[in-house]
């Protein structure tokens, strides 16, 4: 007999972020994995996102995406002499960098790192970064910290093996010891336009009787390795290599899954929930906000939706005033941060700032790009459209970013200026005081 559940506990505003087992949306209610249930009068679905791993039920196959996994890639990576990296996103970028003590070779499919934030020519002033050794003091960054201590025991007693943890913020490897058995600083290995094409475990390797490549000491000797390792990676260059473990960074998908049963929620074409400009999905009362969510507006020219911490918070903090708005019946306009996409977080030690069309996304052909590069130091590029900002990089500290945000708002037409837009010897913002 199936044990009684306990009576519902009623709430004005519900905010969910992992853990359902189920929502039904006619009774309002939704019910947790541990048999709880919870009437709502407002529901905010924030469940963001899940890895898209290379391969499902590999136990040598790890996805980041929140902390738990996060700090289990750091159990297992000192245990590691090798891994390997495949996805060319935020988490490959950071983590190639961060990972001392270990091989790291990196296979993206795209001709330059980065491709999801940076055109070739910010991608080349990276990469050389990338394989200098690392000896600089790490840049500081003030941002406000959260932290779940003091509930993670009792959350995790309570979750099942396979729930996802809190999402990662900015700065999420800072708490980390990114550091594998070896004494060397870090060595990196590039595969450049190739990806995965099969793996292989230690005991069908050996019967298939592959040969595997040795880490590249550089671009002309490849020798065949003599060490067995518990993974193998065949890449589509026909490229072997063993390591200890494989970090699947390739991108997520919304976790809308527990959510659908039962319900009938519009879908974007990426498989989030579809939110109007009041971050309400196509069901009574039910908001979404985050990675989950898909936006379905008319958009701002200069604004895109990407699956970032940054616009994840801005969501969310826009969603908890749509609904304490629609509860007391009153109007609210849309949130400011929904007119400028801007993104500021670090790679390689480099502070790097994306405003707006960073790069000409939706442009067409019908835009310019001006460039400034001081190697080991900057790199600027501006995205204009009919003498107009459209959209910028600033990698390094440019100082520009405040300057630039306004002209990008204000599309003030900038043809007269000409270079000195970028000149560094003249000071911009004496310009537009």
């Amino acid at each position: 007999m199936e044990a009684a559940r306990p009576p519902p506990t009623a709430g004005k505003f519900v905010v969910v972020g992992g853990g359902i087992a189920g929502v039904t949306c006619a009774e309002q209610c939704i019910v947790t994995e541990d048999g709880n249930q919870h009437v709502y009068k407002k529901l905010c679905l924030c469940a963001g996102a899940k890895p898209k791993l290379i391969c499902e039920g590999n136990p040598y196959v790890l996805g980041i995406r929140d902390t738990d996994s996060a700090q289990e890639f750091q159990k297992q990576l000192t245990k590691a002499k090798r891994i390997m990296i495949i996805g060319n996103g935020g988490i490959a970028l950071e983590l190639v960098y961060e990972i001392e003590g270990c091989e790291v070779i990196w296979a993206i499919k795209d001709k330059a790192i980065g491709n999801t934030f940076f055109d070739a020519g910010a991608a080349e002033f990276l990469t050389s970064k990338l394989i200098a050794e690392k000896s600089e003091a790490k840049i500081a960054h003030k941002r406000t910290r959260y932290t779940t201590e003091g509930r993670k025991k009792e959350a995790r007693s309570k979750s099942k093996a396979d729930n996802v943890g809190s999402a990662l913020g900015p700065d999420w490897h800072e708490g980390l010891n990114l550091k594998g058995t070896k004494e060397f600083s870090h060595k990196i290995h590039l595969e450049t336009m190739c990806e995965v094409k099969k793996i292989y475990l230690q005991d069908e390797f050996r019967i298939l009787k592959k040969k595997s490549f040795t880490f590249p000491r550089d671009h002309k000797s490849v020798t065949a390795d003599t060490e067995m390792w518990p993974v193998y990676v065949e890449l589509t260059n026909e490229k072997i290599y063993g390591c200890d473990f494989i970090v699947s960074a390739t991108g997520v998908t919304p976790n809308v899954e527990p959510f659908l049963h039962g319900n009938s929620f519009d879908l974007g074409e990426d498989g989030g929930l579809k939110v109007d400009d009041h971050m309400h999905t196509s069901l009574p009362d039910i908001y979404a906000a985050g990675d989950i969510c898909t936006t379905s507006w008319q958009l701002s020219p200069v604004w895109q939706q990407m699956r970032l911490w940054t616009q994840a918070r801005q969501m969310g903090w826009y969603a908890a005033k749509c609904m304490a708005a629609a509860s007391s019946g009153d109007s609210i306009d849309m949130d400011f941060s929904f007119e400028l996409f801007a993104h500021v977080t670090k790679f390689f030690n480099y502070k790097v700032v994306l405003l707006g069309k960073y790069n000409a996304q939706g442009l067409g052909s019908d835009h310019e790009l001006m460039l400034r590069c001081t190697k080991g130091r900057e790199y600027i590029k501006v995205v204009m459209q009919n003498g107009r900002m459209m959209g910028a990089v600033l990698i390094g500290e440019t100082d520009l970013e405040e300057t630039f945000e306004n002209l990008i708002l204000n599309q003030m037409n900038l043809s007269s200026y000409g270079e000195d837009l970028l000149d560094p010897n003249i000071d911009i913002e004496d310009y537009f005081d």
